[in-house]
């Protein structure tokens, strides 16, 4: 059996209209980064009436889809620990950094 490699957490999330966030920390069990263009977290989504994700648990990411990204090998993030934060009307990685 393979073990699974420990996947980056979640460090902090400042998109508090995500349903995910509770006091800036991501409870969705998983998190998808990225697309072509665009390092959005795709686990975003804005429910005021609605608090998702498990309690006491920190998200990892799951899968990143940048690339370009110096953290990423074969889709895969690398870093220590990932930001979560705003953008126009989404939420972004910011710990995005292009090779």
């Amino acid at each position: 059996m393979t073990a699974a490699m420990e996947m980056p957490r979640v460090q902090e999330c400042v998109v508090t209209v995500c349903a995910y966030n509770h006091a800036r920390d991501c409870h969705a069990f998983a998190i998808t980064i990225g697309s072509m263009d665009h390092a959005h977290c795709h686990t975003f989504v804005e429910m005021p009436a609605v608090r998702g994700g498990v309690d006491g648990l920190i998200a990892q990411v799951g899968a990143c889809q940048r690339a370009d990204c110096r953290h990423n090998d074969q889709l895969e993030c690398h870093a220590p620990a990932i930001k979560v934060g705003p953008d126009n009307d989404m939420a972004d990685c910011m710990t995005y950094a292009g090779r």
